[in-house]
């Protein structure tokens, strides 16, 4: 029998399949997938996630209007209910405002340089890190739905967040338990669909407030308790209850670090160098629509494996240690911008704020600029607090190596100012075609090298019509030192320039700058750091 269903595009349609034919261990005994064919032709196998009991379900987020053919799909060929069953899905047009159902799901770039939506909209990744969101010490739905509509209004686009299997902790440490328990039983005998149904509240509510879910399945050192076999079941799960969504999805956290507490780490980085490399070729061949893949790394995420094809973001995590960690930071960023094949660089992970009571809100703002003016095309923030979900009653409390990274709750560190501050960054990027951006160091005299990092950084964007110069100072322009000067400027056009407080937006005008190749920096309103903007 044929069944006629309706949908929208892009929108998540979900159905159940249940077994007639009951199964002592369905999880792992059968299969079900569900194989759409679109109006187009083109063929979308998804695989249906386990339910509980007797019981699959398949979401599937139609990719054009029109009419599909659906027919399931099941390893046990002989379970009619699960296998052969076919019907009809009818696709009509989105007519709301959000933004990743108007514009479609991420992908790279053709040229491999930045992230922009299915209609070519580019894609502003400025995330924020939630690594154990999905637990209940976030309760839902109101602390998460608080610290959602904050990030939303401050203006953030992603949400890296790990589905249930941690960082910091053993496995099953009861730190890591949402409402419904762990994600997975006891000797990993099988997934706990209830965790699942718990996550799924919170992953549909980033995307109906139209933030996109950086889905990461496991802190990386969980793949050598679960083996390979029973993480490519964790990940065929992932895909068939998020891949429908607009999602990144992040291989692993630390992808190449070995638990903390390893015997023989030099065995164990090698082990999962090599298997992280097989998952990603894995998830690209089960998940239907080609989400965008990355992996969080200990420093570069494409050294995290052996063969980086399968990987489509280039993230980096680049230290802890406050301003000390700004000459790894901008080095990384450079080399791999200079690399090839050319990928999306993403700073992942760089001095939370108030970590090791350190890295606060002007660290934030320079390792924002100093990251976009060297050629990244994405920023990650933290808070110490949000990351581990501390709470006034129930601070995370000690790592596996016995000491804490402090108690700081969530719902002070939400308030962290650096957080707003990044946002108002961001919109001044967003004026302009920022996704074109390149770096020039050459533009200022002195610049950021290996002498000095806390000089200034320049980028632009050229066109035919005209040109954005982009100028960032970290360190105060003071009337005791000689002021940077502008070089190269086209002396055939006549720019204006304005200083830009990166604290809190406000903009102070400055002279036109016309026929003129250099130019000395006049001193700012006040002594701290500051943007300096030309527009051409």
């Amino acid at each position: 029998m044929s069944l006629q269903r309706y949908g929208i595009r892009h929108q998540v349609i979900e159905f159940g399949l249940p077994s007639g034919r009951a199964y002592a261990d369905p999880f792992n005994e059968i299969t079900v997938d569900v194989l759409f064919i679109g109006p187009s032709g083109q063929e979308h196998r998804m695989p249906a996630y386990w339910a509980g009991e007797q019981e699959w379900r398949v979401r599937f987020a139609p990719p054009e209007v029109g009419t599909f053919h659906y027919r399931t799909l099941c390893s046990d060929e002989s379970n009619a209910d699960l296998h052969g069953q076919e019907g009809w899905l009818t696709v009509s047009s989105y007519e709301g405002d959000n933004a990743l159902l108007r514009h479609g799901p991420l992908r790279v770039h053709r040229e491999g340089q930045f992230l922009q939506h299915e209609d070519g909209t580019p894609f502003f990744w400025l995330g924020d890190t939630w690594w154990m969101g999905l637990c209940r010490r976030l309760s839902w739905p109101d602390d998460f739905q608080l610290l959602t509509a904050d990030r939303v209004a401050k203006g953030f686009t992603v949400i890296q967040i790990v589905v249930g299997l941690y960082p910091d902790m053993p496995a099953f440490d009861e730190r890591g338990r949402n409402e419904a328990g762990f994600p997975w039983e006891r000797e990993y005998a099988r997934i706990n669909p209830a965790y699942f149904d718990m996550a799924d509240l919170r992953i549909h509510w980033l995307v109906r407030q139209g933030l996109v879910p950086c889905i990461v399945g496991c802190w990386g050192y969980h793949l050598l308790w679960l083996g390979l076999e029973r993480m490519k079941q964790h990940w065929r799960n992932l895909v068939a209850r998020y891949g429908a969504y607009p999602v990144i999805w992040c291989l692993a956290g630390e992808g190449a670090m070995p638990y903390y507490l390893s015997e023989d780490k030099e065995r164990d980085r090698a082990a999962l160098k090599e298997g992280w490399t097989e998952l990603s070729r894995y998830l690209r061949q089960i998940d239907p629509y080609g989400r965008p893949i990355t992996i969080h790394p200990t420093d570069v995420g494409r050294d995290q494996v052996l063969d980086d094809r399968w990987l489509d973001i280039d993230m980096l995590q680049t230290g802890h240690s406050g301003l000390a960690s700004l000459p790894n930071t901008v080095q990384k960023v450079r080399r791999e911008v200079a690399r090839r094949p050319a990928m999306p660089v993403v700073e992942g992970e760089v001095c939370y704020e108030g970590i090791l009571e350190d890295s606060r809100e002007e660290v934030q703002r320079i390792m924002f600029w100093a990251c976009f003016l060297s050629g990244a095309k994405g920023f990650t923030y933290g808070a110490n607090g949000i990351w581990q979900v501390n709470t006034a009653e129930q601070p995370y409390g000690p790592s596996p190596h016995g000491a804490s990274w402090g108690d700081r709750p969530w719902s002070e560190a939400y308030r962290l100012p650096g957080s707003a501050q990044l946002g108002i960054c961001k919109a001044l990027l967003e004026r302009y075609e920022w996704w074109r951006l390149q770096a020039h160091p050459e533009w200022i005299e002195p610049h950021a090298d290996e002498g000095d990092y806390l000089n200034p950084y320049a980028a632009g964007i050229s066109a035919n019509e005209g040109e954005t110069r982009i100028f960032y100072f970290p360190r105060a322009l003071v009337p005791w030192r000689e002021l940077p000067r502008l070089k190269g400027l086209d002396a055939a056009r006549s720019y204006r320039a304005f200083f830009f407080d990166p604290k809190t937006g406000a903009q102070h005008a400055l002279s036109t700058i016309s026929g003129q190749e250099t130019w000395p920096v006049p001193l700012p309103p006040v002594m701290q750091d500051w943007v300096l903007v030309l527009e051409g």
